[in-house]
């Protein structure tokens, strides 16, 4: 006998895959107005903040950063750099290494598309107290809390 033998409505992975099918439609909603994909939005945003924190981040610590493959973070980051919203530059620590800085572009499109992310994942998350929902999701992404 299975542990979830009430079928699919009692499989947590099956009703994890639902969820994320709603959510991934609702950010592509929410980022369709700045012509960006989860992707790019993930490493845009996430090279932003890095970078208001002091750190000018390469393609491995955003891949590092986000959980993202390092391949998808550079296939992203071309994307990126022709959109103009990020700059590659010449570490200045390390003349071999290029780390990314945002435009001031990015940093437009970014600080929007945070506000309509956060709107949409408020309106998504809404039927779950965030206490809740923050203590099964931390231990599930495996990150720290």
């Amino acid at each position: 006998m299975t542990r979830f033998s009430g079928g699919p409505a009692e499989s947590p992975g099956f009703l994890l895959w639902h969820a994320t099918l709603r959510w991934q439609r609702a950010m592509n909603a929410a980022l369709a107005p700045f012509d960006l994909t989860h992707p790019q939005f993930v490493i845009l945003t996430s090279a932003w903040w890095l970078g208001r924190s002091g750190e000018l981040p390469n393609q491995a610590r955003l891949s590092e950063f986000t959980g993202s493959d390092p391949r998808i973070v550079s296939e992203v980051t071309r994307r990126l750099l022709t959109k103009g919203l990020v700059e590659r530059r010449t570490d200045a620590a390390d003349a071999r290494a290029k780390v990314l800085t945002v435009t001031a572009e990015g940093t437009e499109v970014a600080t929007a598309a945070v506000r309509a992310v956060e709107d949409a994942d408020a309106a998504f998350f809404a039927s779950v107290p965030d206490d809740r929902l923050l203590a099964v999701l931390t231990p599930l992404a495996g990150r720290p809390a």
